[in-house]
């Protein structure tokens, strides 16, 4: 029987499972809302609840131990400068964990997890600004058609 189990296998072995929360991890401190399967979410949730609260005090001990779960400077820089912040006032209960229906693929529950309070413009990072094309390079190549 599994009694006193405190966690999920997701089916993966332990260094699977510990690499793929850790990207996890830098996923939704960098996007601050990622959407993934119900069970990784339910998961994930106390894990980035406990990366908030340790950077919440300011010492070289806390960076250290927070750059070795999260291996990414930019996380670390973040969670200390700017979720710290946000999050001083509040006790715990930073992110949440939404229900979003279900993938059409393998009809596997699907969830988004985003911090509370989260900034809006945070998600658009690594998304490139569009450049409008003029008419004008269309016009200067006209292909045409002859017999």
């Amino acid at each position: 029987m599994r009694h006193g189990i405190g966690y999920r296998k997701l089916n993966k072995t332990s260094e699977h499972r510990k690499a793929l929360f850790k990207n996890m991890l830098n996923s939704l401190i960098k996007y601050e809302q990622i959407i993934t399967t119900l069970p990784k979410a339910k998961e994930l949730k106390p894990q980035i609840d406990k990366v908030i609260t340790i950077g919440k005090k300011n010492i070289l001990s806390n960076k250290k131990k927070l750059f070795s779960k999260l291996q990414n400077k930019k996380s670390v820089k973040k969670v200390f400068d700017e979720l710290s912040k946000r999050y001083n006032s509040r006790k715990g209960g930073y992110s949440r964990v939404l229900k979003a229906g279900f993938r059409t693929g393998d009809d596997a529950p699907m969830a988004v997890i985003e911090l509370i309070d989260r900034n809006k413009e945070a998600k658009k990072i690594d998304k490139p600004k569009k450049v409008e094309k003029k008419d004008n390079d269309k016009q200067s190549d006209p292909k045409i058609a002859s017999k």
